[in-house]
């Protein structure tokens, strides 16, 4: 599946939108690494070296002399430094000297805002530029795929067979497809930045004030979820004497299926997911939009704009825009991630102090199905350069990270945090981790991989242990604990619960030579289409034409692509 110059095809991004530190700055790992590697020991600088003793010859290099890693990643404006400091002398450069022997040094540095790096680093490319030994990077997937298609970074799949740590080769193995938008003729390219699973899945939040002052129950069905909205429109719930509120807060300006505030879950209640590609019972893909379960959805959706339940505005409303709804009092039910309680859903009591709301699971459409889109395990990705003559350097430092850092230990380096005087503090003889004790500083937004390490389950599968009452043990389940409102804990237990309803994006790949020249075409008739029918502009049979005329002017062909795209990297991925 060869095409030169392919971009990548953007992929929902939730998490990568939204970060909450409260929740995801984790600590560190579990067992101890040593660091005492003969000073004498010269590692290999190749893919075929002799090692074989894979992460553990990895995890024991220290280099002395210190070597020099080269790198490149986009520095966002969260990240803040002390006097003194900056991306190339800090603490965790420091850290990584006095460990390893690893002298982290940026090629150059340019911030993540107005797409700075983005633009610089593709003018490295076109002139031909010598590469850093490490690119990371989250953000435009073309720009990935440009990369990859330059030929000048190594099969690093090989790579983390050799040295890759088993703890890092599990967290990896929960979900293997995040090799596959990375991967080139069966090669994983690049290395996956896995990040914490489920952060931008969906619950359903309800005004559970108006919920009690008009005695409705639980809605665990569409119809359940119906009535609820039908009283929310037309009970007066907020007891103003107006018909100024409504049921529902969607914005379907930017799509039916995005990360908050969207609608992609009522078409989950009929078994399928718009605007993606999901996986049949064959075991093959198909594009969401042009099932029969979304047309159902869409009648439905008509049925309750018709009905008042849903804003006028919906086409005009971004996510934000209509999340604000919700938080001002105009709407009693909006669908977003558990996290929602940090951000926006507490403006809610900044215009009414009695204001409560609540997490519900998602309800199940006529024949009992819940279907809601998912979060990918990673969020970016690392390239070795061909050319790097210590790669194992780099498994050295991920090694470590991941068995110490990803869920550290009691009594641990990193068992209250990254770094004493930055992420943590002790005052009057107890650890302080709140950013008004430390200053908010962030030695995580340090290194290579913005984030630390990151097991991509254990984040929710705390967040659930903590929300049924179970003791906080270890130190990761303490700063979970510390760090997250009960609403949220409460949310991501949901989450955890309906899990198996998850309807994945399977698509990840670059766009099919059709879809270069058919996307725009197929979007913009798709988003006509839908529009028409949920206003009720046009019946809902039009729908059945849409599909006809989609599959005519290269859905087919896309559909047949896209496939042959799946089948390649399904069968490739170890």
């Amino acid at each position: 599946m060869k095409e030169q110059k392919r971009k990548l095809l953007p992929t929902m991004v939730l998490a990568g939108v939204i970060s909450l530190t409260a929740i995801t700055s984790a600590c560190g790992n579990n067992n101890n690494a040593p660091d005492n590697a003969n000073a004498s020991k010269e590692p290999s600088n190749t893919a075929s070296a002799e090692n074989t003793n894979a992460g553990s010859e990895a995890k024991d290099v220290k280099y002395d002399p210190p070597i020099t890693v080269t790198y490149l990643r986009p520095w966002g404006p969260d990240v803040k430094f002390k006097s003194g400091e900056d991306q190339d002398n800090n603490v965790h450069t420091k850290w990584a000297l006095d460990k390893f022997g690893i002298q982290l040094k940026n090629q150059w540095i340019a911030p993540s805002t107005n797409n700075a790096f983005e633009t610089k680093l593709r003018l490295s490319l076109a002139t031909n530029e010598k590469m850093p030994d490490i690119i990371s990077y989250r953000g435009d997937f073309t720009l990935v795929r440009e990369l990859i298609d330059s030929g000048r970074f190594v099969d690093a799949g090989e790579l983390f067979d050799k040295y890759a740590s088993q703890v890092w080769k599990d967290a990896m193995n929960e979900d293997p497809t995040v090799w596959y938008p990375y991967m080139e003729d069966g090669k994983r390219i690049g290395i996956p930045i896995l990040d914490y699973a489920y952060n931008g899945d969906p619950v359903m939040w309800i005004r559970e004030d108006w919920m009690q002052k008009l005695g409705l129950s639980a809605p665990k069905t569409l119809d359940d979820l119906e009535k609820v909205m039908d009283a929310f429109t037309n009970q007066d719930p907020d007891g103003n004497g107006k018909k100024d509120t409504y049921g529902l807060a969607i914005g379907f300006k930017n799509w039916i299926n995005t990360w908050m505030s969207d609608a992609g879950w009522i078409f989950g209640a009929y078994g399928t997911m718009p605007n993606q590609w999901n996986k049949t019972a064959d075991g093959k893909l198909e594009y969401g939009s042009v099932t029969e379960g979304s047309k159902k959805a869409l009648a439905t959706l008509q049925s309750w704009m018709s009905k008042g339940y849903l804003p006028t505005e919906a086409g005009l409303y971004d996510e934000t825009k209509a999340a604000e709804d919700f938080t001002a009092g105009k709407a009693g039910i909006v669908v977003g991630p558990h996290w929602m309680p940090a951000w926006p859903l507490e403006d809610v009591k900044k215009n009414n102090k009695d204001a409560q709301y609540k997490a519900y699971p998602l309800p199940a459409g006529p024949d009992g199905k819940v279907g809601r889109h998912g979060t990918s395990n990673s969020n970016g990705v690392v390239l070795i350069n061909a050319e790097m003559k210590h790669p194992e350097a780099f498994f050295a430092y991920q090694n470590y990270l991941f068995e110490q850092y990803a869920n550290p230990q009691v009594g641990g380096e990193f068992e209250n945090g990254l770094a004493e005087g930055y992420d943590w503090v002790t005052v009057d003889g107890q650890v302080k981790t709140d950013a008004a004790s430390t200053g908010g500083y962030a030695p995580e937004k340090y290194t290579l991989t913005f984030d630390g390490a990151r097991i991509p389950s254990l984040n929710m599968q705390v967040l659930s242990k903590l929300a049924n009452g179970e003791e906080a043990t270890t130190p990761f389940e303490k700063k979970l604990k510390m760090s997250t409102p009960q609403p949220m804990l409460e949310a991501a237990k949901i989450v955890q619960e309906q899990k198996d309803s998850v309807l994945p994006q399977m698509f990840t790949g670059a766009p099919t030579k059709t879809m270069q020249t058919s996307n725009d075409i197929l979007g913009k008739m798709e988003k006509d289409t839908f529009s028409q029918i949920i206003y009720g502009k046009a019946p809902v049979d039009s729908f059945d034409k849409f599909v006809e005329k989609w599959k005519s002017s290269g859905g087919d062909k896309i559909t047949q692509e896209v496939n042959e795209w799946y089948q390649s990297v399904s069968g490739g991925t170890k």
